[in-house]
């Protein structure tokens, strides 16, 4: 079954973008240069291709903001929401053309008053053959990461992305229940898991990014790679599943037990009274979330009933983490974040 999906408006982008252009001018900044990757969606619409070739999103704290593409890349790039509506203009350059000096004037143009030296904010996984360029043609400015500005309106998603991640979640809740209805014992961890990723783009998904199939011993490694082994009766699996759904991310865990239909086959009293820890912890850090709470507060919820059975040596990952264009953004629950929860999150 594919879900319809919600289609993020143009205005929505610019409003985006009027936003980080904002926070830029607050900050002190010359400019946001913004990457290919999740950034750029999240801004502009544009899922851009990672090419060595320069893309970037020019945000000048003074000016407007405007998309710098290799004009190889001229149509998809122009087919972005706010380019299509006419609220970005995308700039081409050619091959032989020195791209990181048209993005250098870019900034400058719309210079704001940052004294002698730019500040340029800079996307956090921006390649060093884009970045190294620009801070030649910038003339050394002081750099920062943009996330640090950026964070601020992402980690607050609007209703149409709450409606995208719900969705992704639903139908990735809906592979684990066709994986654990159909045949387990007998296949290898790597048939299932390609049975998965066959799942999830039935089920609507852009991509299924990971498929992860764990299975007796192997259930034990949480990244653990599918491999040949072959499942047998009365033993654990453990299915981390997820992929994108209109962009947005669904990231599932969930824990199954192979009997094999024999129930003689069914898990011990040890990993049901595990299980049934784990359930408390999640439970507890569940009841815990609310608009105020910290995120280490959430952290410690789910910590203190797997410390006090004496697991807690055990529990030596953060309890959680943030979802939406990226599997993992922030906020993240962990001990040491002080970040109040707020609604949106």
């Amino acid at each position: 079954m594919t879900a319809a999906r919600p289609v993020i408006p143009a205005s929505r982008f610019s409003e985006r973008m009027a936003a980080a252009r904002s926070m830029a001018a607050d900050a002190g900044l010359s400019a946001i240069l913004v990457g290919v990757g999740a950034d750029m969606r999240y801004l502009a619409g544009y899922a851009a291709m990672p090419l060595e070739r320069l893309t970037m999103l020019v945000i000048p704290a003074g000016g407007d903001a405007s998309l710098v593409v290799p004009r190889l890349e001229a149509a998809p790039a122009t087919l972005a929401p706010p380019a299509a509506a006419g609220l970005l203009p995308v700039v081409t350059w050619d091959e032989g053309d020195d791209a990181h000096a048209l993005v250098a004037r870019l900034v400058r143009s719309a210079k704001t008053a940052t004294g002698p030296r730019l500040r340029v904010a800079v996307s956090d996984d921006l390649p060093a053959r884009h970045l190294l360029p620009l801070e030649e043609r910038l003339d050394r400015p002081a750099l920062s990461l943009a996330s640090l500005l950026l964070r601020e309106i992402r980690m607050l998603k609007d209703p149409d992305e709450i409606a995208l991640l719900t969705l992704a979640a639903q139908a990735a809740d809906r592979v684990v229940d066709q994986i654990a209805a159909g045949r387990l014992v007998g296949r290898t961890e790597a048939d299932v898991s390609r049975e998965v990723r066959e799942r999830l783009l039935a089920e609507g998904h852009d991509e299924a990014l990971f498929a992860i199939v764990g299975s007796g011993p192997n259930s034990a490694s949480p990244h653990h790679e599918a491999s040949d082994r072959v499942i047998q009766p009365g033993e654990p699996i453990v299915l981390d599943i997820g992929g994108t759904f209109g962009g947005y991310g669904s990231d599932t865990t969930r824990t199954l037990w192979v009997t094999g239909g024999d129930p003689a086959n069914g898990p011990d009293g040890r990993f049901r009274h595990l299980f049934a820890v784990l359930r408390d912890a999640q439970a507890a850090a569940t009841r815990a979330v609310r608009p105020g709470i910290a995120c280490e507060a959430v952290d410690a919820a789910a910590r203190r009933p797997i410390q006090a059975e004496g697991f807690g040596d055990a529990f030596f990952h953060r309890t959680g983490h943030g979802i939406g264009l990226e599997g993992h953004e922030d906020p993240y629950i962990i001990g040491g974040n002080h970040e109040p929860l707020r609604a949106g999150m």
